[in-house]
């Protein structure tokens, strides 16, 4: 669920630009689909999304001070598993934004990396509180496996071995306003569901029964949560969402990262946005890109 807005809530640049022509046909796309937003004209086109119950993801707290920068900007990096070279395409600029809820699976692959370091299995209660968090969102769990991991610096210290290199860990126990980038989600995508990578990536990277874990936690998403980059997909996937509504400005930040399977290839999505008026505008946008992204993509090879 969102990175925390009341209490506990419970349900919900590294690489370098696309080339041009794929730039712009992803703004075509998403102009294609009644999209008057952001990287074209910078405006929150009207919602379409399912109806979804926001829980946000932050406290009134936590949320920075922000200035309202008048446009909703997105970001969609999308990297096909089946393609040779295996390159991420990213569409849009590759800014870091605020991660809200789409941290989890960092948190969670820190919390196993530091379980492997020690030559042990989760405990019961780390189990349970990994599933609440990726399952349902749950920040209560979240906080309890972000302090478990030592914060931020446990959270980047797992990350320098997962080779992110544009995610910087939230202050104090803020988890959900880390940053990061589009192209940094497709790395830590990559280390959970590259299957062409070795079996055990050894003692710097996630095992494969610790992968496999990761993997099985995102394709059991709540029910409410499953938007997002699913939308690009045709026969299953495999996510995580987040969302936040900034207190000084009201607009939202919504990101959806995953693995998806779309004409028969299998891909990795991750889709950042910010500035959107309403958390059903916010995942429309998120969609829209997702499915822009994944044709751009397609037509590409």
């Amino acid at each position: 669920m969102p990175y925390p807005l009341s209490s506990q809530p419970s349900p919900k640049r590294v690489g370098s630009r696309a080339p041009g022509g794929r730039r712009a046909g992803f703004r075509a796309a998403l102009l294609a689909g009644s999209v008057a937003t952001l990287i074209a004209t910078g405006t929150v086109a009207p919602a379409v999304a399912a109806t979804v119950s926001p829980r946000p993801d932050t406290t009134a707290a936590d949320a920075p001070r922000v200035q309202p920068q008048g446009k909703t900007q997105v970001t969609a990096a999308v990297l096909d598993l089946d393609a040779p070279g295996r390159e991420p395409q990213v569409y849009g600029d590759d800014v870091p934004y605020d991660t809200a809820s789409i941290i989890k699976v960092d948190i969670l692959a820190a919390t196993l990396l530091q379980a492997q370091d020690a030559g042990r299995h989760l405990s019961e209660q780390e189990r349970t509180q990994a599933e609440e968090m990726i399952q349902h969102s749950d920040n209560a769990a979240a906080n309890a496996l972000w302090r478990r991991i030592g914060m931020s610096p446990g959270l980047e210290a797992a990350n320098k071995r997962l080779g992110l290199t544009s995610t910087t860990g939230g202050t104090g126990a803020k988890w959900g306003l880390t940053r990061t980038t589009a192209t940094d989600q497709i790395r830590l995508l990559r280390a959970v569901f590259d299957t062409g990578r070795a079996s055990d990536a050894g003692p710097t990277g996630l095992s494969e029964v610790s992968r496999s874990y990761i993997r099985t936690q995102m394709a059991h998403i709540a029910v409410e949560q499953a938007w997002g980059v699913s939308a690009a997909s045709d026969s299953g996937s495999a996510l995580k969402n987040g969302w936040l509504r900034r207190t000084t400005t009201g607009l939202w930040d919504i990101n959806s990262v995953g693995r998806i399977t779309a004409g028969g290839r299998h891909y990795l999505v991750a889709v950042l946005s910010d500035g959107s008026t309403s958390m059903q505008g916010g995942i429309a946008l998120v969609e829209r890109a997702a499915r822009a992204a994944v044709s751009s993509s397609e037509t590409a090879h």
